[in-house]
């Protein structure tokens, strides 16, 4: 017998198949009507919870009982698997896409990172990658280790080139890397990075939006572009060429308000095109090191974060504290530990600066952020 949480989970995996060819409608409609388990109880008379529903979903929603069925597959052998089941907002989702349009209610994930760090960035690039590009990752990833310590979370998407080696070089210094499939957690492409992704399902994670037996189509990677761009605070472009996935990132990162920037290469080289492009269209910040990239995010504290908890420097010696906060401090002070998307709720504030003011208040010794992004006043 499931318990109503089970129930909402499977109704969402099944709603998820129903508007998969209308993602910001099928959210929207989830959104509106606010139970996906609702939703399917009517089913056979979508308009008594939705009254404009198109015909064509109205067509598909009564015929949705294969949906049901293979969400009941699913849901089996993501059990049977150790494959975690994310629903839109929960408190494992990736709380950075609940603010975009077109966020998937469901996502598959096998792995050990909290998804919703205070620092996400994604990495991407050609799948021909250069020497020169091998060496700029190696040099920035090793470099955010010096400038921030490994409170990073690196995400990319376990391609060939710029994404392999954004993931083996944030494995070996230390970091933990998520890779953001366009296929089922049943099958890994390229079957080459099998041993890389085994490795990061205990340093990171495997994710994505895609049911077993989902092919690796080409479409599936342009649309799990917008994940990758959505979970994260800012998209870093490591060559390409004039057009290519990683410039679609880039592209839809700036849609959703999220930083975005490249490091240039040598003029008249095919897979310095795309990066140079982007700098010269001002599509995004020019870098050329972790330093610059840190001092364009505000990150620099990082540093002073983990010498003041090293040092034991008291919460006595930041008094002061911005109005939004004292406004986290207070809702605390109420509530005590809190989950980051609860408190983003409680503030009002979105999540990436929540997570920001997080670590302000952690500088200053009056908060932290606890495993499991739960907020906790000292």
């Amino acid at each position: 017998m499931m318990d109503d949480s089970a129930k909402e989970t499977l109704a969402m995996m099944a709603l998820t198949r129903v508007g998969y060819y209308n993602l910001t409608g099928i959210l929207d409609f989830y959104k509106r009507v606010g139970s996906a388990t609702a939703i399917m109880q009517h089913r056979k008379d979508v308009r008594e919870v939705l009254p404009d529903a198109s015909p064509k979903l109205v067509e598909r929603m009564r015929d949705c009982e294969a949906h049901i069925r293979r969400a009941e597959e699913e849901m089996e052998w993501a059990r049977q698997h150790d494959v975690r089941i994310l629903r839109y907002g929960s408190d494992g989702y990736p709380q950075r896409l609940t603010e975009c349009a077109d966020a998937p209610l469901i996502l598959y994930y096998k792995g050990t990172a909290d998804l919703n760090q205070m620092r996400v960035i994604n990495i991407v690039g050609t799948r021909h990658c250069t020497l020169y590009g091998q060496d700029t990752v190696r040099h920035f990833i090793a470099g955010l280790r010096e400038e921030c310590g490994n409170r990073v979370l690196v995400v990319s998407g376990l391609a060939y080139g710029v994404d392999i080696a954004a993931h083996r070089n944030a494995l070996e210094q230390g970091f933990e890397t998520v890779a953001v499939l366009a296929h089922g957690l049943d099958d890994l492409y390229p079957p080459r990075h099998r041993e890389t992704a085994k490795r990061m399902t205990t340093q990171g994670g495997l994710l994505t939006e895609y049911m077993t037996r989902t092919n690796a189509d080409k479409m599936n990677f342009v649309r799990r572009n917008r994940i990758v761009a959505g979970m994260c605070d800012a998209t870093i472009l490591v060559e390409s060429a004039a057009h290519g996935g990683g410039l679609i990132t880039c592209g839809i990162a700036q849609e959703y308000g999220r930083e975005v920037f490249a490091f240039p290469g040598n003029v008249g080289q095919m897979y310095s095109e795309g990066c140079n492009n982007l700098i010269r269209k001002n599509g995004a910040t020019l870098i050329t090191s972790a330093k610059d990239f840190v001092e364009s995010m505000g990150w620099q504290a990082d540093k002073r974060l983990e010498r003041a908890q090293k040092e034991g420097i008291e919460r006595s010696m930041f008094p002061d504290l911005t109005p939004d906060q004292q406004l986290i401090v207070d809702t605390l002070q109420k509530t005590s530990d809190l989950q980051m998307n609860m408190l983003s709720n409680m503030t009002g504030l979105p999540i990436g600066k929540l997570a920001s003011l997080m670590f302000e208040l952690e500088m200053k010794g009056v908060a932290r952020s606890l495993p499991g992004s739960v907020c906790h006043l000292l």
